[in-house]
């Protein structure tokens, strides 16, 4: 039966969920990464697995009343597999995993946060779950030296009943990170294995390119050339994932019969740069420096934009210091009398 702190958290509010509950279905077979980054998941796979043993048989947790939990940090940029290992992790273990969308907690509970960060980890104890805070710098943070306002306090709050359910939680916690430097010092001891995910390789992307693709289902034509996609574009395995499916829609969206349709190389090719485009125009920033000419009608577009919100900008500036000038002038005058 499920539990009902469970039931109520991953309930549905205004179409929103503050925990994803998953039965594990992906492995570390479903995973490419670089031998670095498996050798150290292998390490911390292997702290699981002998926990028991460390402190059951052997003593260590009668020594020892707090801390016994495994927490984990999975550090790297977005789309090096950081979920899916967390996945992979709970699979191995027989475990459900719990993902916390932390920015829901937050929305949903102001004012509450640190008491509901609490009643998380009460419902994967319930459970026996993995607990996996994706973006969990958003959570753990670094604490504000001072308290003027009560947003920081609670954040502080938070952050504290953080590192206390870690120091009681007999279970295994992962953080997700793209920003592993914005993390409180505190956490530092709390985390057992740091792994870095770093972005593949060309070994790595030609074989992410391939599983991608159903082995026996997927039409492809014979000019498909994985190697050469892994070697021209630099990117991660959510970046080809992305690509994946933008090929396979543009080759189904063609004119014919299906059963004569195949996906061309030109498909991957095209679907890769779109994405590769796509992140440069998430990219842009109202504040870079360089707004050199291009030639793509959306960089362009948007060029023109800053141009216009630059000159607006400096005309109301100019405005309010003349205002300002005015305003000084009268009221020394006034003083004067």
């Amino acid at each position: 039966m499920p539990s009902p702190l469970l039931s109520f958290f991953s309930g549905r509010l205004a179409g929103r969920r503050a925990i994803e509950t998953i039965v594990p279905e992906r492995t570390f077979d479903d995973v490419i990464l670089p031998p670095a980054t498996r050798a150290t998941l292998d390490q911390a796979l292997g702290q699981v697995r002998n926990h028991n043993l460390i402190f059951g048989r052997w003593g260590l947790g009668e020594r020892h009343a707090t801390g016994l939990g495994l927490v984990f940090n999975f550090a790297g940029p977005p789309g090096t597999g950081k979920t899916i290992c967390a996945e992979a992790i709970a699979h191995a273990l027989g475990k459900k995993l719990l993902i916390v969308n932390y920015a829901e907690v937050e929305s949903m509970w102001a004012g509450e946060t640190p008491k509901n960060v609490a009643s998380l980890f009460r419902a994967a104890a319930e459970q026996d779950a993995v607990l996996l805070f994706d973006e969990a710098d958003a959570i753990a943070a670094r604490r504000f030296g001072r308290t003027s306002h009560g947003l920081e306090r609670e954040a502080n709050t938070t952050v504290n009943v953080l590192l206390r359910e870690l120091e009681g939680f007999n279970g295994v916690v992962i953080f997700a990170t793209n920003l592993a430097a914005n993390f409180d010092p505190a956490f530092e001891r709390r985390i057992r294995t740091h792994v870095l995910f770093e972005m593949p390789g060309i070994d790595e992307r030609e074989r992410i390119w391939r599983v991608q693709l159903h082995p026996t289902k997927t039409p492809l034509a014979d000019d498909v050339n994985f190697r050469a996609l892994a070697e021209r574009f630099a990117v991660s395995g959510g970046d080809i994932k992305n690509a994946v499916l933008k090929a396979a829609t543009a080759a189904a969206t063609e004119p014919g019969p299906d059963v004569g349709k195949r996906i061309h190389q030109r498909h991957f090719e095209r679907a890769i740069e779109e994405v590769v485009a796509g992140k440069s125009v998430m990219q842009q920033s109202l504040f870079d420096g360089d707004v050199t000419s291009s030639d793509d009608p959306a960089v362009r577009a948007m060029q023109a934009a800053e141009s216009r919100w630059r000159s607006t900008a400096i005309f109301a500036l100019a405005v309010a210091g003349t205002a300002l000038l005015v305003a000084v002038g009268a009221l020394g005058a006034v003083l004067a009398r």
